[in-house]
């Protein structure tokens, strides 16, 4: 039975999308709401943070895409998303009943997990 949508396909739509939000971080970097996002145990400067985060998303799609080291970007990327739920994430939906974020996340790393397993390397 040949797939209606090849998987490769999707990966390549799955890397543009967290490419897209590598460069969203960067742009954002220095918004005033984006550092509220962050813990206030945070160390240094949330900006920084918000750099690391977007150079990883940036290296996971750079991964898919070259079809080179995918199953390692994979899974770091779905680990950094599994810590955005945990750390960034989970207080605000608690306290404001709003779980759009960590559950966008869950099924983020879920899909960067599913890649990683179909890679050959």
């Amino acid at each position: 039975m040949t797939k209606p949508i090849p998987t490769r396909l999707a990966e390549i739509g799955y890397a543009f999308v967290m490419a897209a939000f590598g460069v969203l971080h960067f742009k954002s970097a220095n918004l005033p709401e984006v550092h509220k996002s962050l813990p206030s145990y945070f160390p240094g400067d949330p900006s920084i943070w918000i750099y690391i985060s977007g150079v990883g998303f940036l290296l996971a799609a750079i991964a898919i895409l070259i079809n080179k080291y995918k199953r390692f970007g994979c899974y770091a990327l779905a680990a950094m998303l599994f810590v955005f739920i945990i750390v960034v994430h989970l207080e605000p939906a608690i306290k404001d009943q709003n779980y759009y974020q960590p559950l966008k996340d869950l099924g983020l790393a879920m899909a960067a997990i599913m890649i990683g397993n179909n890679a050959s390397k």
